[in-house]
């Protein structure tokens, strides 16, 4: 029997993030020894005529398409959707992200709305990350129609169960904990907070306690604001012997990272989020998450359970406070356990 050929219409590395490192793994999994894969990579929104013309040669049997969360890059994908349309290609969508059905429900005039209402209406199926996001779609697909594939983390970026079990025994002994901030540089993303967090280890060894907490930060800035804000808080409070900045961080230099920390925090309350690639790398690691209950990290991370949720700055400061004086290896131990199960490489 013929294998089916796949066409995947998405964004490929480079950049490295986390919707172009979750095609990367599928586009390179086990699959591929099941199916035909070709591929059109549409990271470049200038090249419409060129993905357009890539998309209407193929002849693949099914068009699996990564879709945009922002208005210029929706109006491309109601061009690549309506070419689909014409020459009667199956798509299925997957979308890494929670913004969606808010995008074109509040930001969108009314010609762009019914345009995606009709366009999504006519898919063989749209994908999200997990339970939570589902209603993204409620009312635009069947419920069969909308189905969940959660992200996963590749093998090498996860410990093995020896050295998990190390990681435990000298996390538990270490008088300085690592804490980790590893994501892009966007104020929604919750770095501000965690700069507060230093800001409060500086008033408190100042108070004559003990240090306890390093802060590591590793991402790219997209602005030059964004970069700014964060150095000069660093120098405006004299954070420098407690913050340490990492530049971009991928491969073994990210491995690194990750093995020498002991805390992860990623206070997210980004529009866009979906379910972050970084929480379950962190999880993967032997790292104690601290996070939200936002977009599909609930999905994750459950409170107490797999890591700790935080809702607001004096509840981060709080929740960080009794981590120190707390035992929290079982629910590192929950959360390695889980990612171990569910949420590897080897499941694609």
């Amino acid at each position: 029997m013929d294998k089916k050929r796949i066409c995947f219409i998405a964004q490929f590395p480079p950049p490295i993030h986390g919707l172009s490192k979750a095609v990367e793994t599928a586009y390179n999994s086990k699959l591929k020894h099941e199916f035909l894969f070709e591929k059109v990579d549409i990271s470049n929104n200038k090249k419409i005529l060129k993905t357009l013309w890539s998309i209407s040669r193929s002849n693949a049997d099914l068009f699996y398409f990564t879709i945009s969360q922002t208005k210029g890059g929706n109006l491309r994908d109601l061009f690549i959707f309506k070419l689909l349309q014409i020459q009667n290609k199956r798509c299925l969508i997957h979308l890494h992200g929670g913004y969606y059905r808010k995008l074109i429900e509040n930001d969108m005039k009314n010609w762009q709305r019914k345009a995606n209402y009709k366009a999504v209406s006519k898919l063989a199926g749209a994908i999200v990350l997990g339970k939570s996001l589902k209603p993204i779609f409620n009312g635009l697909l069947p419920d069969e129609k909308i189905h969940i594939v959660p992200n996963c983390i590749d093998n090498e970026c996860l410990l093995s169960k020896e050295d998990f079990e190390k990681k435990l025994e000298s996390s538990s002994k270490r008088r300085i904990k690592q804490v980790l901030y590893l994501s892009n540089f966007i104020h929604s993303k919750g770095y501000p907070e965690v700069l507060k967090m230093a800001l409060f280890e500086k008033t408190r060894i100042a108070s004559g306690q003990e240090k306890c907490l390093h802060f590591h930060f590793a991402g790219k800035f997209f602005e030059e604001t964004e970069e700014k804000f964060f150095f000069n808080y660093i120098k405006e409070n004299n954070l420098d012997e407690l913050v340490t900045y990492h530049g971009v961080v991928i491969g073994l230099k990210k491995g690194e990272l990750l093995k020498k920390c002991d805390i992860f925090t990623l206070p997210t309350r980004y529009p866009n989020e979906g379910q972050p690639i970084s929480i379950l790398e962190a999880m993967g690691n032997g790292l104690l998450v601290l996070t939200t209950d936002h977009a599909g990290i609930p999905d994750i991370v459950e409170d107490g359970v797999t890591g700790i949720i935080v809702k607001s700055d004096q509840d981060i400061q709080q929740k960080l406070e009794q981590i120190l004086c707390v035992d929290t290896s079982l629910v590192v131990r929950r959360a390695f356990e889980m990612v171990n199960s569910k949420f590897n490489s080897r499941t694609y």
